[in-house]
């Protein structure tokens, strides 16, 4: 069951942030009305007043005055404790809780909300360009009209995966939540590839970011699976054919990957019990 975006206010968003604001920033765009828009964030960044003047949204250096329908934390897990204490005030029987805090787990925020009305989440930094994807689990007092209402703000950027088990959200953190990163190293890797191979950096680097960002438009475009689209490129006996002998190897990229993201995932489980 879905909400329209009109008709989700008021929204107060704490912490605008990259992220928070990458999600402000769609939701205008696709409908919230301004007026139903709270930001709360103590010291405000440039892009945050800007975001503010572009649609008259106002910025508050706290939580007052005001019972939202939705309660959205994009604040940095260091610090939502506190956080959390200050704003329990305006937590109402009808605020579903929205968190994008990495780490922060589904029975934390319920003990210090005192709600279980509450979405986890974990976005990734595409979301800055309406190309995020959203991995969401939802807590035991979340019903159909509220996970619709986490659904409509979460796809204005991008896509959203819900989960069974909270447990999931550490591999998703591993996989897309850090996936950009391993996507732009591939990116450094190949222009120094390029690099060693006699181009320029300035070259090797154009050739590098428009061959990944080509690539994924294509994958977009396309919706066969990832193989297929690799041997839509490779010819038999070919160069990618021979390149792909290195990378597709017993110790090739595949293994790699797999120790990276289970790394990730180690480190998430970590910081879920700090």
């Amino acid at each position: 069951m879905s909400t329209a975006l009109r008709d989700l206010g008021p929204v107060m968003l704490v912490g605008a942030g990259k992220m928070g604001l990458a999600l402000a920033r769609g939701w205008l765009e696709a409908g919230l009305p301004p007026s139903n828009l709270v930001l709360v964030d103590p010291v405000p960044s440039e892009a945050a007043r800007e975001l503010a003047e572009d649609f008259e949204v106002p910025i508050n250096a706290e939580a007052v005055g005001l019972q939202p329908n939705v309660l959205v934390l994009a604040v940095k897990p260091q610090v939502i404790g506190p956080v959390m204490k200050e704003l329990l005030p305006v937590v109402g029987r009808h605020t579903l809780v929205l968190s994008i805090a990495a780490g922060i787990n589904l029975g934390q925020i319920t003990a210090a909300l005192e709600t279980a009305r509450v979405v986890r989440t974990m976005p990734n930094t595409p979301a800055q360009v309406g190309k995020g994807i959203t991995g969401a689990v939802a807590g035991p007092d979340v019903g159909a009209v509220e996970r619709g209402m986490a659904d409509t703000l979460l796809r204005a950027a991008g896509q959203v995966v819900w989960l069974e088990s909270e447990a999931d959200l550490d591999a998703v953190t591993a996989v897309s939540g850090s996936g950009p990163a391993y996507v732009f190293n591939l990116v450094e890797a190949l222009a120094a590839a390029g690099e060693e191979q006699g181009l320029s950096p300035a070259v090797a680097m154009q050739l590098a970011r428009q061959t990944v960002i080509g690539a994924a438009a294509l994958m977009e475009a396309d919706l066969a699976p990832a193989a297929v689209l690799r041997q839509n490129v490779t010819s038999p006996k070919g160069t990618t054919a021979e390149a792909l002998a290195v990378l597709m190897a017993d110790d090739g990229l595949a293994p790699l990957i797999g120790r990276a993201v289970a790394a990730a995932r180690r480190r998430s489980e970590e910081l879920g019990r700090s």
